[in-house]
């Protein structure tokens, strides 16, 4: 009989030939894959925000095979509806009742491609079910399958027929990733290899939706020490600080850099968190969840960076 302590090591393994898999499809971008699968573990989403044609897409479709997990793309429109989301009740004559048939929200991974192409009202489809694992339709509450994990793009705002995502919807995802070009050597290998749509469909998984599940409660036991709890503490209160920023990170902000923290130590195959784990994954729960403070630019990159590199570790 296999031990539970090989079990544990038998996911690990399989994560991460996972991630190297995803790697070979999306080149020159292993710090970005590394957070796509921190957020996985961490039970959290993903916001990618970035400009047309640099590979968001095609991370979200790896990243799902990989996993061996349903997988649904949904492209917003400005004419979409929450219907178009949750799915609706029809009337069924023989049975004489209204009869759910799921929209594509009722899927393990989601890929809900430039979000903020759709209004307002139909981004909100998406909350109760990336907050809590259900959504209500015809005041019925259904649970959404486990894992279920969504990866967001974004178009730049300053694109034409864009709608902002308004701050309870952007708290909605734990971590916000940008992938930009790739360097000249991977720019190289992809103009001279195999397309990465055939690429695709001959990645294989290398994990079950269930792996994933105990993968995400490892890392929940990953040992986190008093002293970094502080570190926590002191990038929260500092966040604060109005010379960085407008307003700071909320607790529930912190409980997610907490959770990515663990995760990320995970991936790099440790049992307890250090500092640099907390540096790597801050930038990208801070960036979407703050708004710099007046004489600054607007992106709060360089100020996270500052703040990062100025404040002591306990």
């Amino acid at each position: 009989m296999t031990s539970k302590t090989d079990t544990a090591e038998t996911r690990r393994e399989c994560l991460n030939q996972a991630e190297q898999s995803v790697n070979r499809i999306l080149l020159g971008k292993t710090d970005k894959v590394r957070l796509a699968f921190c957020c996985l573990l961490s039970r959290g989403h993903l916001l990618i925000e970035d400009a047309p044609g640099v590979g968001k897409t095609t991370l979200a479709h790896a990243l799902a095979r990989v996993i061996g997990s349903d997988y649904q793309r949904i492209q917003f429109t400005s004419d979409m509806l929450p219907a178009d989301i949750l799915g609706v009740s029809i009337y069924k004559r023989d049975k004489d009742a209204f009869v759910l048939h799921p929209g594509p929200i009722f899927s393990q991974v989601i890929l809900a491609d430039e979000i903020n192409r759709a209004t307002p009202k139909t981004q909100s489809a998406l909350l109760e079910g990336m907050a809590e694992g259900q959504v209500t339709i015809d005041n019925e509450t259904h649970i959404l399958p486990r894992p279920f994990f969504v990866m967001a793009t974004q178009n730049p705002l300053d694109l034409v027929g864009t709608y902002p995502l308004p701050d309870s919807q952007l708290d909605r995802f734990l971590l916000s990733i940008t992938l930009g070009y790739p360097n000249r050597t991977a720019e190289r290998e992809l103009l001279t290899s195999m397309d990465r749509a055939e690429m695709l469909q001959q990645l294989k998984s290398r994990l079950t939706p269930q792996d994933v599940l105990g993968l995400q409660e490892d890392c929940a036991q990953v040992h986190v020490s008093e002293s970094l709890l502080d570190y926590i503490q002191a990038l929260l209160a500092e966040s604060r600080n109005e010379q960085w920023f407008e307003s700071g990170l909320s607790p529930r902000a912190g409980l997610a850099l907490l959770r990515a923290s663990r995760a990320y130590a995970f991936l790099d195959r440790r049992d307890f968190v250090t500092p640099e784990d907390v540096k790597a994954v801050f930038p990208g729960l801070a960036r979407h969840r703050l708004c710099a403070a007046a004489g600054f630019n607007q992106m709060p990159d360089k100020q996270i960076a500052e703040m990062l590199q100025q404040l002591p570790i306990p």
